[in-house]
């Protein structure tokens, strides 16, 4: 059994069942199914094989839904990217991944056109439209792009469907998601069938998800927090997907009380922005049974607070890319204790250990590393980095952690020293590079500060070899270079770096130091 199988059974055996619903419109599973095979076939045509890679630049809408399934209908791999990173990031992710198909959101044609020389192994565009105008503005594209480029309608109104299920081994991979690398550039994390069927399977079964619920999309399905809490568990279990388009704290709202929605999952910073709305209904939420949170820790004070307003409970969980993502969740059924992240899922172990790897007692500080079938097969042609990542079957998740004597687990820290923005993942060397590349800059460090909206912020400090540059010139620079949240909200110029005697850079001290500022 995977994903697909299991989806085009429950069409088989209630196709009248509502599997989303998007913009006031529900989608049976029965047509979900067929608009899956019918793009399958399209993809087919334009020569996608068993086991080559479709990207994805595809927000909450129900192209990505159809574009996954139909992508492992074929038994090709999936590569969601986040369609607001730079074209650089955009280039570097689609090329390493070696996509010969990117299905594409119409607004970002523009970028379609000035990118596509940098993406010489791409065959061809597949465009989804979201606006009237866009059949105009594919038409205005240049004679080499035009070639390219298809329409999503335009297939799914000519293809015909493709209704065998292609024949897939558990460990082929269905989608590969690329993660921030600590050497500045994304690795991809290969994630197979078993890995993403298995850990849908088992967040459904620990979250007790069930085919009358109705699960709120709000985060990015091309993240992988959605893509399994918020997408495959629930159209796993036969439930009904709410797909909101973005995140605003008053449209969320209102889609919870129009869907009657039971399940809502957000980062943090979402929760935040909801609490802190005016004039909310607590009744506008009162149909949601469970609340899940994740992507990184949130402060106590505000669970508690939320909890409170909304007479809800949150569950608090934690997840990586190369675990698929969801390793441990406060149970449902008993027991939830704020501030930590739970206790292992079904099928899944946790432990700490020390840095030889021997699992250290209660409360003791060490590494989290994780094993059972959601961990990843290895990152896409990095064997080196997959050697150090996963060690005797064990994934080391590079986090600080502590569990109690009730298997209750704790992140005390990252070990690496990941910034997280919003629930966006944020690495300082992948920004140092873009500042070290500026010919005005000499040294450059990144590191994350406090944000009360946002969890944390960017800030870069930097020494100057060009002292007339300005701040904002600086910011511009990387804004074109950075996705908007990569992009450092504070600059300080320094005279020289903290150092330690080998010459490396304390990041720790510049954070030390503005935290007593």
């Amino acid at each position: 059994m995977n994903l697909m199988s299991r989806v085009h059974e429950i069409a088989e055996q209630d196709s009248a069942r509502v599997a989303y619903s998007f913009m006031g419109k529900d989608t049976s599973y029965g047509e979900f199914d067929q608009s899956v095979a019918v793009f399958a076939g399209a993809l087919q045509g334009l020569g996608v094989k068993k086991g080559d890679h479709v990207a994805f630049l595809l927000g909450n809408t129900p192209h990505f839904l159809i574009s996954l399934y139909a992508t492992m209908r074929l038994g090709a791999t999936a590569v969601p990217i986040n369609p607001i990173y730079s074209p650089d990031e955009i280039a570097y992710i689609a090329n390493n991944s070696d996509a010969k198909v990117v299905v594409a959101l119409d607004m970002l044609l523009p970028l379609i056109e000035g990118a596509h020389k940098a993406l010489p192994a791409v065959k061809s565009y597949v465009i989804c439209e979201t606006d009237p105008s866009t059949p105009e503005k594919m038409g205005q594209l240049s004679e080499e792009v035009k070639g390219k480029v298809h329409s999503f309608t335009g297939l799914l109104g000519k293809s015909a469907p493709l209704t065998a299920l292609a024949e897939v081994q558990a460990d082929d991979n269905a989608v590969i998601l690329y993660t921030s690398g600590t050497t500045g550039k994304p690795k991809g994390a290969m994630l197979t069938h078993q890995n993403l069927y298995s850990n849908a399977r088992d967040v459904g079964e620990y979250l007790q998800i069930g085919e009358n619920d109705r699960v709120v999309a709000t985060l990015p399905v091309f993240h992988v927090f959605a893509l399994t809490v918020v997408v495959n568990a629930p159209l796993l279990q036969g439930a009904t997907i709410v797909l909101v388009p973005r995140f605003n704290p008053k449209e969320v709202f209102e889609a919870i009380k129009t869907s009657k929605a039971s399940v809502f999952a957000g980062v943090p910073t979402m929760f935040n922005f909801m609490n802190q709305l005016p004039d909310v209904d607590p009744a506008d939420f009162a149909s949601v049974r469970l609340a899940v949170s994740g992507g990184s820790a949130m402060p106590v004070a505000l669970l508690h607070s939320f909890e409170d307003k909304f007479n809800v409970r949150i569950s608090e969980g934690y997840g990586l890319s190369e675990a698929s993502p969801v390793t441990c969740f406060n149970p449902i059924d008993r027991e939830r204790k704020a501030g930590s992240i739970g206790t292992s899922i079904i099928n899944v172990e946790n432990k700490v250990v020390n840095e030889l790897g021997e699992e250290v007692g209660p409360n003791e500080v060490g590494e989290l590393i994780v094993r059972g079938p959601n961990v990843m097969k290895g990152y896409y042609k990095m064997p080196e980095e997959t050697a150090a990542a996963i060690r005797d079957g064990w994934l080391y998740t590079g986090d600080l952690a502590r569990v109690d004597d009730e298997g209750y687990f704790y992140i005390v820290d990252r070990k690496k020293d990941m910034i997280i923005v919003g629930g966006y993942n944020v690495y300082p060397r992948e920004v140092e590079e873009v500042l070290f590349a500026h010919p005005a800059i000499l040294e450059a460090a990144v590191v994350g500060l406090p944000d009360p909206d946002f969890g944390e912020e960017v800030s870069a400090y930097v020494v100057l070899k060009d002292p007339s540059v300005s701040v904002e010139e600086l910011k511009a620079y990387c804004a074109e270079h950075l996705a908007k949240y990569k992009v450092p909200r504070q600059f300080e110029v320094l005279e020289e770096l903290p150092k330690n005697t080998t010459g490396k850079i304390l990041r720790r001290s510049l954070k030390d130091q503005a935290m007593q500022k």
